[in-house]
């Protein structure tokens, strides 16, 4: 698991919890950590023209992560984000 739903105080709760999923899980990685597979899908909910842009925020902490100089295998991060 490397991501869980949570509340504002970080808090893995129900109320958290949209799906229901087992642990508050919403991100898995396989063993090694170059597959990586995400519940949520914060890349529906990034353009204001379709309604919600919450999910930028997910996109902006991988490139910020990523710029700190973290070792990763992913390619890039989308520009403009």
């Amino acid at each position: 698991m490397v991501l869980r739903y949570v509340d504002s105080a970080g808090r893995a709760t129900e109320e958290a919890n949209p799906n229901g999923s087992l642990r508050n899980i919403a991100g898995v990685v396989n063993a090694g950590r170059n597959v990586f597979g995400l519940m949520p899908h914060p890349e529906h909910a990034c353009e204001a023209l379709l309604g919600r842009t919450d999910g930028v925020g997910f996109f902006r902490s991988v490139r910020a992560t990523l710029s700190d100089g973290l070792p990763t295998r992913v390619a890039s991060v989308p520009p403009g984000l």
